[in-house]
């Protein structure tokens, strides 16, 4: 009996620590400029130094058709592909924000987080982001959360941990975003957790955990992590520009909740206890 459960155990453990071997292979980010290209003649410029910063900048975005261009990076684990995530690869992750350019009054201006699930598994695309027009929230994914007075809707930006929301957002400010991928441990499913400057959206029930529901998953085709910038035409201005600088890029692994681990956790001193 001892040596099942001392097998067990040890499976147990090694594969949450298989789990953070994957996740400790991110060592890299790629750009992918042009996920939209609706002013083909503007022009893109981007530099990687990941994990220090990354930047995504558009310039001469004016056009009379289209809408806007994005550019997006992602994390690698190969410098030339972008990081499959799975369901069981629990983590923080987090980088600093700056967002410039023209800003021009009802010209849609942003960045941010951006979760990719074309599947749909858990809800859609998800993002974190600020505006030029001073929105800062949450959409996307299983869950909706404004920050930002600029933001409306409903919770009231005062639903946050701390309580108080954060301010509109200012062009040129560095705001730091971070996104976990966790286990709600009062639910026991897997929940995504969002904050900006430290605060912590919370969820109906109150608390920093947006579960996903039943038959929810990440770990879909095409469910990669990283940031994006989009800018959008104006076609009165030729000089209409913008920059997104995401800067301190981290990612760390978070541990896997395991059954069998948490029994191993339980029993061993029992049976050690036993043998002496």
């Amino acid at each position: 009996m001892k040596r099942l459960i001392l097998s067990t155990v040890a499976i147990g453990l090694a594969a949450s620590t298989g789990v953070y071997a994957q996740i400790s292979t991110i060592n890299s980010a790629v750009v992918v400029p042009r996920v939209f290209d609706d002013i083909p003649a503007a022009t893109f410029a981007g530099v990687n130094n990941y994990p220090g910063s990354i930047s995504l900048s558009e310039t001469n975005v004016s056009s009379s058709t289209g809408f806007a261009n994005r550019d997006v990076w992602r994390y690698s684990a190969n410098g030339s592909t972008a990081y499959q995530f799975q369901g069981n690869q629990y983590f923080n992750a987090s980088f600093q924000l700056t967002l410039t350019g023209s800003g021009t009054p009802g010209i849609d201006l942003e960045a941010g987080w951006l979760f990719s699930n074309p599947s749909g598994h858990f809800g859609g695309d998800l993002q974190t982001f600020a505006t030029a027009g001073g929105v800062v929230a949450q959409t996307g994914g299983p869950s909706y959360y404004p920050f930002s007075p600029a933001a409306g809707g409903y919770p009231p930006a005062a639903g946050s941990s701390p309580p108080g929301g954060v301010p509109n957002y200012v062009l040129g400010q560095t705001y730091t975003l971070g996104l976990n991928y966790v286990w709600d441990p009062v639910t026991s499913m897997s929940a995504f957790q969002y904050s900006v400057n430290g605060v912590f959206a919370l969820s109906a029930p109150g608390d920093t955990y947006f579960d996903l529901g039943p038959g929810q998953f990440v770990g879909g085709a095409g469910d990669v992590l990283g940031g994006y910038f989009q800018i959008q035409t104006n076609a009165e201005d030729p000089n209409n520009n913008g920059t997104a600088v995401f800067s301190n890029i981290t990612i760390t692994a978070v541990p896997e909740p395991s059954a069998l681990a948490l029994l191993g956790l339980g029993i061993l001193p029992l049976v050690f206890r036993r043998r002496r």
